[in-house]
């Protein structure tokens, strides 16, 4: 069974998801089980809202092939708009996947509730970063100058920025260094900012700095966050979204300004502790448990148990109303 990701990926900063589906196809290629042609390939993945014309088509061309919808967000809670685009995913999810993974079991959840999203298989698996990127390396940790740090390719608010931006002014940086990885909406008085790097330099950044910082609302399963624990970086994070499947035991969660400094004294003074029980995240497994979710709806296809769904008129009907609602949502994101 040979597997073609179907995305465009990006070779330059960019968000967490083509970081994490980068790092999924060199493990798939390392197995041999990867397609570069989609055509010659028995699984299709597709990603989220990206690539739904070419998914149509050779949805169309080759009805016997299967195909996996990885899906996030919700975009509505992540990005706080875009509830359009969430009800497009679904009703493209709908007519095409016979099979779904969602990021976090808190992403599972919100589609669930909110747009009802389901398929004949359904999985969660949490992303993971490049393993031979992303990994502890060995460094003293000086408790006279702590090395704080957070990451966020996207300047959306929600990404933190009221709370980064009440730790530029509220940190005792007689104490602490705060450094911020990527794109801001804000000018920080107090922090230090970099612009956004490609994979090779965060994490030599990250090996630089002792504790992880994500403020990011309803982020279904932070990449940032798990290369900076895959790092060996103790986080501490908002209470919120996949953050708490992420770190279990390997930092503390905050739930307001008024205890995000409490909790960073906290894991500072405790910090050996929660270094050891940062969860692994591992390419490798991440890999085994895409290739067996495909290979269970695959077999069942070549046993007859299961019928990829079809390209039908009432299915061309659809999908041209799911163009018509993309063109309304680009117009509106244009007007907005």
């Amino acid at each position: 069974m040979k597997i073609h990701i179907l995305y465009n990926f990006q070779n330059q900063p960019w968000g967490g998801g083509n970081q994490f589906l980068k790092a999924l196809k060199k493990e798939f290629e390392g197995r041999g089980i990867y397609e570069d042609k989609p055509e010659k390939a028995d699984v299709i993945l597709f990603n989220s809202h990206h690539n739904f014309k070419e998914v149509f088509k050779i949805k169309q061309k080759f009805p016997k092939k299967v195909f996996i919808h990885r899906i996030d967000g919700p975009l509505y809670l992540t990005r706080g708009k875009n509830k359009d685009l969430d009800e497009i995913i679904y009703k493209f999810s709908e007519l095409t996947a016979d099979g779904i993974i969602f990021q976090s079991n808190w992403c599972r959840e919100q589609n669930k509730k909110l747009f009802k999203i389901s398929a004949k298989y359904i999985t969660v698996i949490h992303n993971a970063p490049d393993g031979e990127i992303f990994k502890k390396q060995k460094k003293s940790f000086n408790q006279n100058k702590i090395k704080l740090i957070a990451v966020s390719w996207s300047s959306n608010w929600r990404k933190g920025f009221d709370i980064y931006k009440y730790l530029d002014d509220n940190l005792d940086y007689s104490k602490y260094d705060l450094t911020f990885v990527g794109n801001s909406p804000i000018e920080f008085n107090n922090i230090k900012c970099i612009k956004p790097v490609h994979s090779n330099e965060l994490a030599k950044i990250l090996n630089q700095h002792d504790i992880y910082i994500t403020a990011s609302q309803n982020d279904p399963c932070s990449n940032s966050l798990i290369e900076a624990l895959s790092c060996g970086l103790p986080a501490v994070a908002l209470n919120d979204g996949g953050h708490p499947e992420l770190i279990q035991e390997g930092g503390e969660l905050f739930t307001a300004k008024q205890d995000i400094i409490e909790k960073i004294e906290k894991v500072v003074k405790n910090y050996y502790y929660y270094q050891s029980k940062i969860p692994e995240f591992s390419a490798q497994k991440i890999a085994q448990n895409y290739y067996e979710f495909a290979l269970i709806i695959y077999q069942n296809v070549s046993a007859k148990l299961y019928n990829p769904k079809k390209i039908t008129l009432l299915t061309k009907f659809h999908f041209a109303k799911i163009k018509i609602m993309i063109l309304k949502a680009v117009l509106k994101e244009k007007l907005c």
